[in-house]
């Protein structure tokens, strides 16, 4: 097990080190390009996107369902833990990078939502199933790759995720109450069970709700902090700036630099947001929308408040109370010789400002988060399996062994299966990203014909409810679409 584990670590830190980050980040500036700054061009399309997507999903699954599932993954344990990781490694300035990925990332997240509508299926039972090892196998023409990434998403999803979070929310719960890990074990099952074995339809009625609460209650809790010491704030705000060009000394993490600031802020923006891993488009291609660019704009939105507002919340609230008492956060001082002291740093710095009686909140905000977590996660592992096989009783075992995981991953600290739902993500990340790259004019045809569509809406020629996708003759599609979701 030993070997194993050091096989899966360096596998682990060479995707999640060098190979993705390099990938993501040239995806990221490839769409950019290629869309025309599409995140600036249409920020007020993806606000409209957002809130007209509870409506039209005429017995599916509705856009903004899919929203919220992708926003139940993004928005989890670590834009607490990882943020302050960055900060402690990398310093303020790493909240900068943090930003300047996540304009990045928007491009490639509407590319990836794009095209899990645009190559989805019709089920029975009036839903869609949409997403990477779709357009694998029906724009690529590759279903064998299809059904490689379905595999490792849906055993990354399906069965290590549970482990994984199951095992933050017992690790919350030992904190603030003193139970056991197998205590804590039974309240996860307890919790997990009947969502898991609901299916995709109730996950997604679970994380309608509680997805978009949660990131707000915890948005308010930091704009509490902000409004109670706003010189503080001002200050903090200062030094994310001038730790992002070194502008001032004493700003850089425990590993020093801008250098430093710059690789730990991207690391965690990628990570963070999602964007270009995959798992948003399952989500995204599971909608019952009536354009596909329309879905795109919705999950790109997901990008911008995972990174632009939960994470900098989190960051502003440990920069403020480092302003406010310097031996909870110094830069290149907090963590040196123990970087997982960033596994409280949020919380303590939380309590600090605002008072102990935080601490339960915060406790069950990660429960939530990590809980959201687990649901999102399986709802892409359903996705993928639907891809392999729609036979009852398959599912009906994916959904028991995900309830199961989560009570071992629960009781027991499972190291190694944590390093291979890495690995295992890592290498769907990297099929995901070179079938976006080769499908770019699939998803540049959908994008033009949305805004050919909003220049007549504007003129008056036509009304906004009017605009819909048809592939059938599309002049502005690379080739004929297969399936007829999108047909006349």
């Amino acid at each position: 097990m030993r070997a194993i584990n050091e096989l899966l670590s360096g596998a682990s830190n060479l995707l999640f080190g060098s190979i993705l980050i390099w990938l993501l980040l040239g995806a990221g500036a490839w769409f950019t390009i290629r869309t025309r700054g599409l995140q600036l061009r249409h920020l007020v399309s993806m606000v409209l996107s957002v809130a007209s997507s509870r409506s039209g999903a005429a017995g599916g699954i509705s856009s903004f369902q899919a929203f919220a599932v992708g926003l139940a993954c993004r928005v989890g344990t670590g834009n607490i833990v990882g943020v302050a990781l960055a900060l402690v490694l990398g310093g303020p300035g790493s909240v900068f990078w943090m930003w300047v990925v996540a304009l990045l990332g928007t491009a490639t997240a509407f590319v990836e939502a794009t095209l899990g509508q645009l190559f989805k299926v019709r089920r029975g039972d009036g839903t869609y199933r949409g997403g990477p090892a779709y357009y694998m196998a029906r724009g690529l023409k590759l279903p064998v790759i299809g059904g490689v990434f379905a595999v490792v998403f849906m055993v990354a999803n399906g069965l290590a995720m549970p482990m994984v979070q199951a095992n933050a929310m017992t690790a919350a719960l030992g904190a603030s109450t003193g139970m056991n890990s197998w205590q804590g074990a039974v309240i996860v099952t307890v919790l997990v069970a009947p969502v898991l074995l609901g299916g995709l339809r109730s996950v997604v009625r679970v994380t309608e709700w509680i997805a978009p609460i949660m990131a707000v209650l915890y948005l308010i809790l930091v704009l509490a902090i902000i409004v109670t010491h706003p010189i503080q704030a001002a200050y903090a705000v200062g030094d994310i700036f001038a730790g992002a060009f070194e502008l001032r000394s004493g700003l850089a993490g425990t590993a020093g630099g801008v250098a430093a600031a710059l690789l730990n802020g991207v690391r965690r923006g990628l990570f963070s947001n999602e964007a270009g891993l995959g798992g948003s488009a399952c989500a995204a291609g599971s909608a019952t929308v009536a354009h596909p660019a329309q879905q795109g704009f919705v999950q790109v939105f997901g990008v911008l408040v995972d990174t632009l507002f939960v994470c900098t919340a989190t960051a502003l609230a440990i920069l403020i109370a480092g302003r406010s008492d310097g031996t909870l956060y110094t830069p290149g001082v907090t963590g040196v010789g123990d970087p997982n002291i960033s596994g409280t740093l949020t919380q303590t710095a939380i309590s600090h400002t605002l008072g102990e009686w935080t601490s339960w909140p915060m406790t069950l905000l990660v429960l939530v988060l990590a809980y959201s977590t687990i649901l999102g996660a399986f709802s892409y592992a359903e996705v993928c399996l639907d891809y392999l096989t729609r036979t009852p009783w398959v599912t009906t075992a994916l959904r028991i062994a995900a309830v199961v995981c989560a009570f071992i991953g629960g009781g027991a600290a499972l190291t190694t299966v944590w390093t291979l739902a890495d690995v295992l993500l890592g290498i769907g990340a990297v099929l995901n990203l070179i079938a976006l790259v080769v499908l770019t004019p699939w998803a540049l045809g959908v994008l033009r014909d949305w805004e050919a569509q909003r220049r007549y809406v504007r003129s008056g020629r036509m009304p906004t409810a009017a605009v819909r996708f048809v592939a059938d003759g599309n002049p502005h599609l690379p080739g004929a679409l297969p399936g007829d979701v999108w047909a006349e």
